[in-house]
C-alpha cells in the first residue's frame, strides 16, 4: 500500500508513521518528492492495515499499489528514476553509452578496447570476469583476475564498469571491484542472488529473461528493491522467438511497457540480441527510438579471435560509427521533447 503524507509533513511525521508501519510487520520505503512525501508500506497486507494507518497524524491518505509489483512501479514513485554509477548518471534524460568486450581476455586487448570506446563516446565499460556458459568447456572468464584488469582499465579512462556477477557467494568479491553489477538472462530468477545483491546499495544491471515477462522482469527487480537497494537499471537483451537468422528477438516492445509501468531506467543490448555484428547499429537505434535510456554494446579489437561471442562484437570502428548515428537520434528526441513540453 502507498501511505501518502500531507504536504510540508516535516521529519518526526514521517519517523512517527515509519514506525508504526514496521510495528505492523510491513517494511516502509520512503519517496520524497519535492512537495509530498509517500511512504511504500510492502508486506502481507490485512485490511484492517488501511485503517490503521489512515489514523496516523500526517497522513492524508492510503491507497492499495494494484500492480504486484509495489516498489518498481509508477504507483510508489510516478516520475523516473535516475541511477548513479561513479560518475555516470543513467535515466530521466541522462543517457548510458556501455561498451566493452563480452569477456576480458588479457589487459592489453582490455586497455586498447577501453581507450576505443572511450574516444567515441561511450562514459562506461563492460567486460565479463566471470562467464556462464551454456559449455562447460568454454571459456569461463578469468574470474578475480579479470576484475582486477577492469579495475585497471576503467581507472585508466575515467570509465566506471560493469560486470556480471553469477554466484550470491561472489558479491562481496565481485562488490571490492566493480562499479555496477550485472545480473544475466540466465539468473533473472536466481531469487538468493537477486537478495544479495538487493542487500547492499550498489548499483545493479538486471537483464531481462529470454522467456520472461515484462512483469516477471519486474517482480525480479522487485526482490532487488525490497531489500533497500533503489539502484536498479532494468536491461532489455531479446527474447525468444521464432526467428532463426538472430540470436534473439529484441523486444522494443518491452521497453515501451517496462518504462509506462515502471520509473526504472531501461536501457537496451542490441549485441546478445542480434547475436551477429550487422544488425547491431538497426537495433540500438530502434531501442533508444523506442525510448530506452541506454545501451551496452560488444566491442572488441579484434572480434574474429575473441574468446566469446565474437561474431556480434562491432570493431572499434564500427562502433564510433554506431555512436554517431547515437548522438544524432539522442539530440533529435531531446529536441522533440522540448517542443512537445512547449506545446
Amino acid at each position: 500500500m502507498l501511505v501518502i503524507l500531507q504536504s510540508g509533513a516535516n521529519q518526526e511525521v514521517v519517523d512517527h508513521v515509519v514506525e508504526r508501519i514496521e510495528r505492523l510487520g510491513l517494511r516502509a520505503h520512503i519517496s520524497q518528492g519535492e512537495f509530498r512525501t509517500i511512504i511504500g508500506a510492502i508486506g502481507e497486507e490485512n485490511a484492517a492495515f488501511y485503517d490503521q494507518i489512515r489514523t496516523i497524524e500526517g497522513v492524508e491518505n492510503v491507497v492499495s499499489i494494484m500492480k504486484p509489483y509495489k516498489l518498481a512501479s509508477r504507483d510508489f514513485q510516478p516520475h523516473d528514476s535516475q541511477v548513479k554509477v561513479g560518475n555516470v548518471t543513467i535515466g530521466a534524460g541522462a543517457f548510458a553509452s556501455i561498451a566493452g568486450p563480452c569477456a576480458v581476455e588479457d589487459k592489453q586487448s582490455c586497455m586498447e578496447i577501453a581507450r576505443a570506446v572511450k574516444a567515441s563516446g561511450a562514459n562506461m565499460l563492460r567486460g565479463g570476469a566471470f562467464k556462464p556458459r551454456t559449455s562447460p568447456y568454454s571459456f569461463q572468464g578469468l574470474g578475480e583476475e579479470g576484475l582486477k584488469i577492469l579495475r585497471d582499465c576503467a581507472d585508466e579512462f575515467d570509465l566506471p564498469f560493469v560486470t556480471e556477477i553469477t554466484d550470491p557467494r561472489n558479491v562481496e568479491l565481485v562488490s571490492k571491484y566493480a562499479d555496477m553489477l550485472q545480473v544475466g538472462a540466465r539468473n533473472m530468477q536466481n531469487f538468493v542472488l537477486l537478495s544479495e545483491i538487493g542487500k547492499i546499495r550498489m548499483p545493479v544491471l538486471l537483464k531481462r529473461g529470454a522467456s520472461n515477462t515484462v512483469k516477471d522482469w519486474l517482480m525480479s527487480a522487485e526482490y532487488i528493491l525490497s531489500e533497500g537497494n533503489s539502484n536498479v537499471v532494468l536491461c532489455e537483451r531479446g527474447s525468444q522467438g521464432f526467428e532463426n537468422e538472430m540470436r534473439f528477438t529484441l523486444d522494443v516492445g518491452a521497453v515501451a511497457l517496462a518504462k509506462r509501468d515502471s520509473h526504472l531506467p531501461v536501457i537496451v543490448d542490441p549485441s546478445h540480441a542480434a547475436g551477429r555484428r550487422d544488425l547491431v547499429m538497426s537495433l540500438a537505434l530502434a531501442g533508444i527510438a523506442v525510448g530506452a535510456d541506454g545501451l551496452i554494446v560488444e566491442v572488441h579489437n579484434c572480434p574474429d579471435k575473441a574468446k566469446c561471442d565474437g561474431p556480434q562484437a562491432l570493431t572499434p570502428k564500427m562502433y564510433e560509427k554506431l555512436m554517431q548515428q547515437v548522438k544524432a537520434l539522442v539530440e533529435i528526441i531531446k529536441q522533440n521533447q522540448v517542443l512537445q513540453e512547449t506545446d
